[in-house]
C-alpha cells in the first residue's frame, strides 16, 4: 500500500505533529514502508502458535493459600496513634 503526500499531511493533523510541507514526502515514504511491513507480516502463517506476553516464558510465584500466624491484633493496634475496642480509631471526616 502506498501513502500518497495528501494522507501524510491528514495523518500528520489528526497525529497533531506539525509536518513542514518539505518533509511530507519523506513521511509520506516511511509510513509506506510501515505499512508494507505490516502486510509482510499478514503472511506469516501463526496457526496453533498461542499468544504470548514475554519473549520468555514466566509463570507468577504463587504461595499457599494457608492461614498464617495472626492472632496479633494488640501487637499491630500497639503502633496506632489511637485505638478502640480492638480497631484503628480515625477522625471523623465527614460531618
Amino acid at each position: 500500500m502506498s501513502i500518497d503526500i495528501d494522507t501524510a499531511r491528514r495523518v500528520a493533523k489528526l497525529a497533531r505533529i506539525k509536518v513542514e510541507e518539505g518533509d511530507l514526502p519523506a513521511l509520506a515514504g516511511e509510513l509506506s514502508n510501515i505499512l508494507t511491513f505490516m502486510e509482510q507480516l499478514n503472511e506469516v502463517d501463526v496457526e496453533g502458535v498461542e499468544p504470548m506476553t514475554s519473549v520468555t516464558p514466566q509463570r507468577l510465584k504463587r504461595r499457599a493459600d494457608v492461614v498464617t500466624d495472626g492472632g496479633m491484633q494488640e501487637k499491630v493496634l500497639s503502633n496506632a496513634p489511637d485505638a478502640r475496642e480492638g480497631f484503628f480509631a480515625v477522625p471523623k471526616v465527614v460531618e
